[in-house]
Formats: structure tokens, sequence, C-alpha cells
């Protein structure tokens, strides 16, 4: 099976996390790395795995990123792995992907994440499941929020093993990145439909709660209280970001003029282009 998959990870300044994504991937023939213009050391460490190709596009969303890394970088293989450059396979889960042989029915594999905070992996983490290996022929990618989905027609399974998300890169930039982040959620939570909106949607426009229940969830739902510095690292970062979104949707809101405060007219309402970047321009 292995034969079949060609890795593609995304890169932006990841010189702090590349190296160790790279490092799991020897197996690999062929790996393919779309980098948006690093001017860290990324592509230096990129440069030291012969196997890896380095195409350089200048990035405007991750929908069209990943798509045009799926379509136009010159894969072979029928089948892809598609990885963030904080993504970590772990042995097992080479293994289990070493050893697979899917009929035609079956397009696609989700797997499940392990967070760890600077190597300290965490007994649990509100990072959900993530189709990271399909048959490239079925997929495309769509932007969602602030993030994107891949999606494959067909029939799904799930692996057994699990992949680690650890992220090493500064917390000057996991700022500067949730402040986007959750101007785009908020972009997102105002256009859709009331009718459309999940419970946890409905928490997070209520502006003060989410923050309060990110805390909880982390540290008491998933145990991050016995996890010590890294599980109240982790929540208090996941209270930070619906920190960050409640005030932007305050922002938004006080901003109307005074006599557009209609609950209604809110649901409806669209962050102003001149206010939020274009999550994905053609």
């Amino acid at each position: 099976m292995i034969d079949q998959i060609t890795p593609v990870i995304l890169t932006y300044n990841e010189a702090p996390n590349i190296g160790r994504c790279l490092e799991q991937l020897r197996w690999a023939r062929d790996i393919v790395v779309v980098d948006s213009f690093s001017d860290d050391d990324t592509l230096a460490i990129v440069s030291q795995f012969p196997r890896a190709r380095i195409y350089s596009r200048k990035f405007d969303c991750l929908e069209n990123q990943w798509n045009y890394a799926l379509t136009e970088t010159g894969i072979g293989t029928e089948w892809v792995l598609a990885l963030d450059a904080d993504y970590i396979a772990t042995p097992e889960l080479n293994e289990e992907i070493e050893a697979l042989d899917p009929p035609r029915a079956i397009n696609g594999y989700w797997v499940r994440f392990a967070y760890c905070v600077y190597g300290r992996r965490l007994r649990g983490s509100g990072y959900p499941p993530v189709i990271v290996l399909f048959r490239r022929s079925q997929a495309h990618y769509r932007q969602d929020g602030h993030a994107h989905r891949v999606v494959v027609s067909g029939r799904m399974e799930k692996l057994r093993a699990i992949m680690l998300h650890d992220d090493r890169k500064p917390m000057t930039r996991w700022l500067n990145s949730q402040s986007l982040y959750q101007r785009q959620e908020v972009d997102k939570l105002l256009a859709t439909d009331p009718s459309q909106l999940s419970w946890p949607d409905w928490i997070r426009k209520g502006r003060v709660l989410s923050p309060f229940l990110a805390l909880f969830y982390c540290l008491f739902i998933n145990r991050g209280i016995l996890d010590g510095k890294a599980g109240l690292y982790y929540g208090f970062q996941r209270m930070l970001a619906e920190t960050i979104l409640s005030v932007y949707l305050l922002d938004h809101e006080l901003a109307q003029p005074s006599d557009q405060h209609d609950p209604e007219l809110e649901q409806a309402a669209v962050l102003s282009k001149s206010e939020v970047p274009s999550l994905c321009k053609e």
C-alpha cells in the first residue's frame, strides 16, 4: 500500500515542526511540500530529505492551496496522505497504513489525534478526527470558517492507530493566527442561517459562556487537570481562543448603527470585506 501513497504537506515558517513530521515519512518514495514562501529555515530543513519535492505558491486560502497540491504537483500515486506540518505519524500508524489493502469501495480513512504540548501528550483535547488518507481522484478541498475540509466521495473507514498533533511554533505566532481565525469564525457564524447553527454555535454566539465552558471541558471533561502544566496550557489556550471570538462578536455588534440593533438582522449580518480578509480568492 505505501507504494501507492504520496504524503502532501503545506508549510509556511514551519521550521519548529517540519523536520519531526518528515522524519516519520522516510518510508515514502515521493513527498510533496507546498510552501507559501517561508522566510525561516523551513525549506533548508525540507531540502535535507531528498525524496521531498518543494513547490512554492503564494497563499490565498487553504482551499486553493490544498487543491493546487492535489492537482498541480505531478503526484503519480492513487492515494494521498494529507498532513499539516505539525502532524506526526506514530510508528503504529505507519504500520497500519503499510498493511492496508483497501477494496475499491473504500475511498478514504479517518484518523484520531492525540494532542501534544511540546512533546507532552495530553489525555484528551477538542481536536476532531480528520480524513488524512484518501484516493486523490475522489477528493477536493473546501473552506469552512477558518479551517478547511476535504470532501471525499464514497465510503470511509477509520484507522485504529493515532496521529500526534504537536505544534511548537512560538506563542506569538499562535496569538496572531487566533486573531485571524476567530474573525473568520465570526464571519461564518453571522453569515450562517440560524436554523443551520449547531448548539455549540448558539453558545458561541451568546458570547458569555463559551470561554468558561471551553476551559471546563479541557480541564475536567478531558481530564487536562491531570496533565499538569501542559493541560493548563492547552485549557487556557482554548479559553483564550473563545474569548477572542466573543470580543469580535461584541465588537461587530457595538459597531452597528443604533437603529440596526434588530436581533434578526444581526443573525443574518455578514462582516464587511473591508474588515475581514477574504477566506478564499478565486
